[in-house]
């Protein structure tokens, strides 16, 4: 009897104990499943908080493309005129900045230059409409709530971008990120062609190669023309062609003038006359009023190419070293720099420096030989260039003319095909320019020595690019995001 108690008190016990055993693995599973099920969440919300991030920085980025290419915000009044230059800097060329240097861009967060909110139903269509909003290629991640533009706290920057984002998820997650933008201001190229010396010599085959399209041509020295009628009258009734003027029964254009500081000798002048040029042709205009020739100071443009572009050293030979270094053997050629592969092959800023890297000399400048079919970029060389293409090469490219000189019209840019065009951008050479061949450039030609022709076909026809007048450049950023001012609020 006594043996059967104890037993039965040690079943109990077994039974007690195996009890609370299950008890506890019960606790412990469902504590797994709970902290599962909280891992679960915190993963989704993790996951939605990557594609916030991922929203606002799209955001932003698109914003920064606006000022890139207006197109992107045409017929949207309240950033339509995002991109355009309201100010004059201190030299009168157009700015985002004023002559003190104070952005154009004054709100505050409370009352920005341009607000846009879901709030409010046409900014929500503006915003995010599927098919014709601003932001319609980031509705499958999610929606701009609310965005604003105004004034920067830094000095010296443009503006300030302030974007709310919110997921497709449900409950959505919100972002809200602020950054500012600083500006290129690149000084402009209001000319087709600069030279700061003589423009041709008096003697035949060595008068000036040069023929200027759709924009001015100045000359600091005197200009040597072969013939008096080599120069286009100006007319309104011009056609708008990629004709040469050689092509032409009589040469004209709607927006050439001459600007020359000293005077107009011409090789070939009938006996006894005096020769007669036409009246957008100016002489004698050094020292008063001057000729205006825009500058490129030599350390500001070499620090915008080391930033934003390519920058190259440059030997006796002509060889090319990337980042400035010069190591015998490692030189490569101005052909492997500049040869683009075709029409939108943009290359960018390339900046080839003097032979020692200081600012340029008469007697450190290298010599850059552009032998290339089609080049598109902008090539700012401290030394002297040949231009020397091969015949047969070039790209037809679709461009459009200055806009009307009447200001009191339309502004309306005429689409133009050029054909054979072999350089297409900026061509900025601290020395001399040397024309071997027939060239055809869209763009703008600037020299601070001369340009000549190497031998008597050596012409050189250049159509301007009105965008250079405002400091536009292709393959060179407008704004950028400043480093250091990218921020998240929540």
């Amino acid at each position: 009897m006594l043996y059967s108690n104890i037993n039965d008190r040690q079943q109990g016990i077994a039974l007690l104990g195996a009890m609370v055993v299950a008890l506890m693995l019960s606790l412990l599973g469902a504590t797994l499943l709970n902290l599962a099920g909280q891992e679960t969440v915190s993963a989704g919300l993790a996951s939605q908080s990557v594609v916030a991030q991922q929203l606002a920085d799209a955001a932003g980025e698109l914003v920064v493309a606006w000022f890139h290419n207006p197109e992107t915000t045409a017929g949207v009044s309240q950033l339509s005129s995002l991109h355009e230059k309201r100010n004059r800097d201190k030299d009168g060329a157009p700015s985002f900045f004023d002559a003190s240097g104070r952005s154009q861009f004054v709100g505050t967060a409370e009352q920005p230059d341009v607000r846009l909110q879901t709030g409010n139903p046409s900014d929500n269509r503006l915003l995010n409409d599927s098919e014709t909003g601003v932001f319609r290629t980031l509705t499958h991640l999610g929606l701009v709530e609310e965005l604003k533009i105004y004034a920067p706290s830094k000095p010296g920057l443009l503006c300030t971008i302030d974007a709310t984002v919110a997921t497709n998820a449900n409950p959505p997650v919100r972002q809200s990120i602020l950054m500012q933008l600083g500006a290129l201001e690149l000084p402009p190229l209001r000319a087709a062609v600069q030279v700061g010396r003589h423009l041709g010599r008096f003697q035949p085959g060595s008068e000036s190669p040069v023929s200027a399209h759709w924009g001015d041509l100045r000359v600091g020295g005197d200009l040597v023309l072969t013939q008096a009628d080599e120069i286009p009258l100006r007319s309104e009734l011009a056609p708008v062609t990629g004709q040469a003027y050689d092509e032409m029964a009589k040469p004209e254009d709607r927006w050439m003038e001459g600007w020359i500081g000293g005077t107009i000798q011409v090789t070939q002048a009938s006996a006894g006359q005096t020769p007669s040029f036409p009246s957008n042709l100016r002489m004698a205009q050094n020292p008063i009023p001057g000729v205006r020739l825009d500058q490129w100071p030599y350390e500001d443009i070499k620090r915008v190419a080391k930033r934003f572009g390519r920058y190259f050293a440059i030997d006796r030979a002509g060889l090319l070293y990337p980042q400035g270094f010069v190591e015998p053997g490692h030189g490569i050629s101005a052909d492997e720099v500049f040869r683009s592969q075709g029409s939108d092959d943009q290359l960018g800023l390339i900046f080839i420096d003097t032979l020692d890297q200081t600012a340029p000399r008469p007697d450190n400048l290298g010599v850059v030989k552009l032998q290339v079919p089609y080049f598109e970029g902008m090539a700012i060389v401290q030394g002297h260039v040949v231009l020397a293409p091969p015949s047969g090469g070039g790209q037809s490219i679709r461009v459009l003319s200055p806009p009307p000189t009447d200001q009191g019209k339309d502004v309306v840019r005429m689409p133009v095909q050029l054909a054979d065009i072999h350089f297409n951008g900026v061509l900025h050479a601290g020395g001399d320019i040397t024309v071997a061949g027939r060239v055809r450039l869209y763009g703008a030609v600037a020299a601070g020595g001369t340009i000549t022709s190497a031998g008597s076909g050596g012409r050189l026809e250049v159509w301007y690019d009105h965008d250079f007048s405002q400091g536009l450049y292709r393959g060179l950023p407008v704004v950028y995001g400043a480093p250091g001012t990218w921020m998240t609020r929540y």
